[in-house]
């Protein structure tokens, strides 16, 4: 099987590492200046027990190659309109793309540039970061990808990406409906990702003032509710684990976004916390405080916008 890895960041840049180490045939699609970095370097993984150091198959947006039979998309939703046009020469009429991006809004732009057969859900579960050098750094265990016919059927191709996956390490479980496993993690980000970027603080630090235990379960069950109401309930372990993570003492736990905010870059907040509260309105659901987070985030947008020349 052929496949592409669009970024070498922290998520697609472990995700092909893996599948690369594996023996699979993995290209991946990364701008000038990673692609510079990564042929001088290579690409290291490293944290959690592991220890990968690949010289990389690269593609630029130029040259793409293809057509590929799997696309893993892993870009940040900020980049999803430039990333659409770099892959799609390189996506055929048998061509499957899994996006890895949080909430669900992509989905309809990958649909409508690339056709509803192209398109499948996905959902990513692994802690990474890049480091100073540009490796990258696993911080906790969890490798899984999830993955499924977004109108819920079952399909011979999903079968075959499992099982690739799996052979490469990475957990990927049977998943009988995957746009409510994409909304059970969108609840769980959203969650987090208000907790942090409205305190400015990881999870250790909120809860360690008072009040602030009390906020990230406030928060999950205002994100909670909007999935209910769309039709995708949160299972009871997944709101227990959402409120284990959110509430635990002395975490240095904080998401990507909240990373991307106080090193003043733009952020996903509109992909994020932005379309869950619009569809939260559409819903009739009150998000008092998820509105909060949302708007503290688009003043924080608004005065990068100014900024630029």
């Amino acid at each position: 099987m052929k496949i592409l890895t669009v970024g070498a960041g922290a998520v697609g840049g472990f995700f092909g590492a893996r599948l690369a180490a594996a023996g699979r045939d993995v290209s991946f699609l990364v701008r000038p200046a990673r692609a510079k970095a990564l042929e001088a370097r290579g690409l290291r993984v490293e944290g959690q027990g592991e220890k990968l150091h690949l010289a990389p198959k690269l593609v630029t947006a130029d040259a793409p190659g293809g057509p590929y039979d799997l696309v893993l998309l892993s870009v940040k939703a900020t980049a999803l309109h430039t990333a659409l046009a770099d892959i799609e020469p390189a996506v055929g009429p048998d061509t499957a793309v899994v996006p890895l991006l949080n909430g669900f809004a992509h989905v309809d732009v990958l649909v409508e540039r690339l056709g509803a057969a192209a398109v499948l859900g996905g959902v990513a579960k692994v802690v990474t970061t890049l480091n100073a050098e540009g490796d990258i750094l696993r911080m906790a265990p969890p490798a899984v990808i999830l993955t499924g016919e977004i109108d819920g059927r079952a399909s011979a191709r999903v079968d075959t990406i499992r099982t690739l996956l799996a052979d490469a390490g990475i957990d990927s479980p049977e998943t009988e409906d995957i746009v409510a496993a994409m909304w059970h993690k969108w609840v769980f980000i959203s969650t987090l990702v208000a907790l942090t970027c409205l305190m400015r603080g990881t999870v250790g630090e909120v809860n360690a003032v008072p009040g602030g235990a009390a906020l990230g379960p406030a928060l999950l069950s205002e994100a909670a509710a909007v999935a209910r109401a769309a039709g995708h309930p949160v299972p009871d372990a997944e709101l227990a684990f959402t409120t284990a993570t959110v509430t635990t003492p002395g975490s240095p736990l904080t998401p990507s976004l909240y990373r991307d905010l106080v090193a003043g870059a733009p952020t996903e907040a509109d992909h994020v916390l932005t379309d869950l509260t619009v569809r939260a309105r559409a819903m009739g659901v009150p998000t008092p405080l998820l509105d909060l987070a949302a708007l503290h985030l688009r003043v924080h947008e608004h005065r990068l916008a100014a900024q630029r020349p």
